[in-house]
């Protein structure tokens, strides 16, 4: 029996001490593990080193240009806590922590409390977290366990210990999270409500409280009946604790819930994937956010004129449309608008049209005559508006104003702000196909990859296409004194790269011609359509069949220029550009000058002014019509020789018609004796020469005076050499044109 008791004692203190031992151990264990498992925070909870899924971009002001919920944080829409109401604060901590002033960050009375409820309803009912255990399973997410909680307590009190109670508050309600990827407080009212956090009435402050329990169950884009009775409980405490008044308690109660829809500020989606397509907006940034360059409040006005504008069109078979704005100063994108976004009427395009290649038209001749005027002529040049006809393999194609009519020698003022075709042609045939692509290319046109051959003399009409960026980058140059800068769209991004294309006198006179009503009088009257109250070179240029129709200018501060047009390549209804974007153009002028202090387009003092006769580009005397016209210095006329004849002038003597390679073929339904072909010259300097003499197979076949740069002659079957020879009063010897072979069957 005593042998029994004393055994009995002995394992029994054996037991004890093993147990005793093995509690140790297990209380060493868990610290240790818990030590191992508690993670640091961060030096401050501004979240400043937080990877950036997606950057917000912000128009120049800072108003976003796109709503993006893809990062781990809201990182766009953080307020400070002075500037969230007082009482959305009491209803949170009332809702979701009463003791959380104090606390320690767990409130250990409500954890006993839950865990009671849980036990006694046999289901979790209750977490019982503080706000600071919430910001903690925020920072370090873990599986919802009975090991994570006891690690997070132990967190929360180092975050206590390591921020004070208004930095958690602050981090809290800017980062809890809701339903659809939202995050705090602010994201939540306007996705729910579309109001700003001191806009809320109590009811939605409330909501936004409750909302955080069950973000998804409770979500009130679901549904608003099932949150109904949760809110009703809350206001019963907000009343029992002295937050509301009976009358606040029985408004609540009785005002239903109004969700809202929330729009983007601004509609700038095409400008928005260029920008995150062709910059590198992650190295950029600053916080998530990517400042542009792009007005917002430009950007919505601009999108209503256009939409207007295509709306007013419909019935003439115009759907799309294109506004690019740029700021002269710095070269800096001020709205980039597609159309169909303010109007139902108008369809939304999924292609970005300022970046689609399109042909231009007529808007590349002020680019063309300014290389002319570089390469010597002058505003007064005159140039032969007369039928031309041009090589095109071993035939002729037939070059045709506009308006199909055709105004015989005209100073290059008026060919240019009258838009005619031939005498581009001409210009391109003085200047040189090849230079002149080469010159396009220099001024960003990099849509035009072909070669020179490839376009032929039909580059001064447009027969290459190109992006309304790229044309409106090239007019920016003009404005800009003939200096380019590749257009940006960051703000304070400039590349500061600059290049001279023309002087600043050359880009000045193709400015004053564009701006200048009376020469546009021939085709386009003196209406005041494309006569602006604020001084602007205006050019208009329509496509083939009516497929594209543009309308650019420029005055002292802004660079404009708007394509209307069909992405299906469908034909408008006889809409031109002078018809469809120029009255676009104006109205967008007209907002940009707005709030602004205008000025005329500059004028160097080194250009000379000088009276000259409008028909023969003579200075000015006896009764001749004048006006006056701008020189660059040294290139002004005089009596003996209106026109310079430089070297580049000499060369670009040549034969128009016959061209080398030619093939004819008599009619026979045409007696041989009557059929005849004409011999033309390609800008023949008439006022500079006396005659021209015609040959064929080395002998004269005609003269004529230069004012008459044609004959015709005879057909006779055979091969033959073609030439000219121009006589001047310059020169004992004549200028010769190069020999052409062509074949009459």
């Amino acid at each position: 029996m005593m042998l029994r008791q004393y055994l009995s004692a002995f394992f029994a203190k054996r037991t004890v001490r093993i147990l005793f031992i093995l509690l140790i151990l297990l209380a060493i264990g868990i610290t240790w593990q818990t030590r191992q498992e508690i993670q640091p925070f961060p030096p401050t909870l501004s979240l400043a080193n937080t990877d950036v899924r997606k950057v917000q971009l912000l128009d120049k002001n800072g108003i976003p240009l796109i709503i993006t919920y893809q990062n781990d944080w809201n990182l766009h829409n953080i307020v400070p806590l002075h500037k969230i109401p007082k009482t959305l604060q009491q209803i949170f901590i009332l809702s979701e922590d009463k003791r959380f002033y104090e606390h320690h960050g767990v409130d250990w009375s409500a954890r006993w409390h839950a865990i009671a409820q849980n036990i006694k309803s046999f289901r979790i009912v209750r977490g019982a977290s503080t706000m600071t255990e919430q910001v903690v399973r925020m920072l370090h997410p873990r599986p919802r366990t009975f090991w994570s909680r006891w690690v997070e307590s132990f967190e929360a009190a180092h975050l206590e210990e390591q921020y004070s109670k208004a930095d958690i508050l602050e981090f809290y309600l800017n980062q809890i999270p809701y339903a659809s990827q939202r995050r705090g407080v602010v994201q939540a009212a306007r996705h729910y409500f579309d109001r700003d956090l001191d806009t809320l009435n109590l009811k939605e402050m409330m909501a936004l409280s409750v909302l955080v329990r069950s973000p998804s169950r409770l979500d009130l884009r679901r549904g608003t009946t099932e949150i109904e009775r949760p809110l009703k409980v809350l206001a019963q405490r907000l009343l029992e604790q002295g937050v509301i008044n009976e009358t606040e308690y029985q408004t609540a109660l009785n005002t239903p819930l109004e969700l809202r829809e929330p729009p983007l500020p601004v509609q700038a989606a095409h400008f928005v994937q260029y920008v995150y397509t062709s910059q590198a907006v992650d190295k950029l940034q600053t916080r998530g956010h990517l400042y542009t360059t792009i007005d917002a409040k430009v950007q919505t006005a601009v999108q209503a004129i256009l939409d207007q504008r295509l709306s007013d069109l419909q019935k003439q078979k115009v759907s799309n449309g294109a506004v690019l704005i740029i700021d002269n100063q710095d070269a800096s994108v001020v709205a980039w608008v597609n159309s169909g976004i303010s109007s139902p009427n108008i369809p939304v395009s999924f292609i970005d049209t300022v970046t689609t290649p399109r042909q231009p038209g007529s808007t590349l001749k002020p680019l063309l005559y300014a290389m002319a005027l570089a390469k010597g002529w002058t505003a007064a040049t005159l140039i032969d508006d007369s039928p031309l006809a041009e090589s095109v393999g071993t035939g002729l194609h037939n070059y045709r104003n506009y308006s199909r009519s055709h105004y015989g020698q005209l100073r290059l003022r008026d060919a240019l702000g009258n838009s005619l075709n031939i005498p581009a042609i001409r210009t391109i045939q003085f200047v040189g196909a090849t230079q002149f692509l080469r010159q396009l290319q220099e001024l960003g046109m990099q849509s035009l990859t072909a070669t020179a051959d490839f376009y032929g003399d039909g580059l001064a009409l447009g027969n290459g296409a190109v992006t309304l960026y790229e044309l409106v980058q090239a007019y920016t140059t003009l404005a800009n004194n003939g200096v380019f800068r590749p257009l940006h769209v960051l703000r304070n991004q400039d590349t500061g790269i600059q290049r001279a294309i023309f002087t600043p006198e050359v880009s000045q006179i193709i400015g004053n011609i564009l701006s200048d009503s009376d020469a546009r009088r021939l085709e386009f009257g003196r209406g005041a359509l494309l006569r602006f109250p604020v001084q602007t070179a205006v050019k208009t240029g329509t496509s083939t069949d009516y497929r594209d129709a543009w309308a650019v200018g420029f005055n002292y501060r802004y660079t404009v220029g708007v394509w209307f047009g069909n992405l299906t390549e469908e034909p408008m209804s006889e809409v031109s550009g002078s018809t469809g974007p120029a009255l676009a153009l104006r109205a967008v002028f007209a907002e940009l000058n707005r709030y602004t202090e205008t000025q005329p387009l500059p004028l160097s003092p080194r250009l000379v002014k000088m009276d000259i006769c409008r028909e023969s580009g003579l200075q000015a005397s006896g009764n001749c019509p004048s006006r006056t016209e701008w020189f660059v210095a040294g290139t002004e006329p005089n009596q003996a020789l209106p026109q310079l004849l430089n070297m580049a002038m000499v060369e670009s003597i040549r034969l128009q018609q016959p061209n080398d390679g030619l093939q004819l073929a008599l009619d026979p339904r045409i007696p041989d004796d009557k059929e005849a072909f004409a011999f033309a010259l390609a800008n023949p300097l008439p006022n500079a020469g006396t005659q021209i003499d015609w040959l064929v197979n080395g002998q004269i076949i005609g003269t004529t005076p230069a004012t008459n740069p044609r004959f015709l002659w005879q057909v006779q079957r055979g091969t033959h050499i073609a030439q000219a020879r121009l006589w001047t009063e310059t020169s004992e010897q004549p200028l010769e044109t190069p020999a052409v072979m062509f074949y009459v069957k």
